[in-house]
């Protein structure tokens, strides 16, 4: 087959350039109003967060997220929730990266596959602090302008190549297979 520049085309297109994957672990110290007695409950909510381009080969999340901790003091006669706000940044690195890029212009897409989550938590060994281990992980894309190179079929060839598509792929079927096709593969309901 001959490569002849008429034949080709080069079309710019949006595609993913770059995938990353990151997984965090991270320890929080919270400190309540009282001395906690024991922990009765901790959760995590309202997960902000945004992505941009670090680097050429990662991605920078910066985002943000409430730890809720719910605990008994005073000898485990009264209890109280505590509210920590926490800021965090990760660096996802890209484990693919295409070098083919038009411009440097990118956008990123984040998802997150695990929301944050409270492992742990538990009474600092002093007693006066809590320790609450949480974990996250993000999936990132980064789409970008590049090329593709696309045969050109002329319409009369791209016609032929319709016509006779179960002869190039060889899927012609032949008399005997079709007499060998078994029709009462279904069984009958009464």
């Amino acid at each position: 087959m001959s490569f002849l520049k008429k034949d080709y085309r080069e079309i710019i297109t949006k595609a993913v350039i770059g995938k990353g994957r990151k997984f965090t672990k991270e320890t929080h110290t919270v400190t309540p109003n009282n001395r906690p007695s024991s922990i009765l409950g901790c959760w995590v909510i309202n997960h902000l967060y945004h992505a941009k381009m670090k680097s050429a080969d990662s991605v920078e999340i910066h985002g943000s997220y409430e730890i809720n901790i719910w605990y008994s003091y005073n000898d485990n006669t009264k209890t109280q929730v505590v509210t920590e706000n926490v800021k965090y940044q990760d660096v996802v690195p890209l484990s693919l990266k295409d070098e083919n890029c038009i411009d440097d212009d990118f956008d990123v897409i984040a998802k997150v596959l695990q929301q944050p989550n409270c492992l742990e938590c538990k009474i600092e060994k002093k007693g006066n602090k809590v320790l609450v281990e949480v974990e996250r992980e993000f999936v990132v894309q980064v789409i970008g302008d590049t090329k593709l190179l696309v045969k050109v079929v002329p319409s009369w060839e791209a016609d032929k190549l319709e016509d006779d598509d179960d002869e190039i792929w060889g899927h012609k079927v032949s008399d005997e297979e079709l007499e060998n096709v078994k029709t009462d593969f279904m069984k009958k309901r009464d």
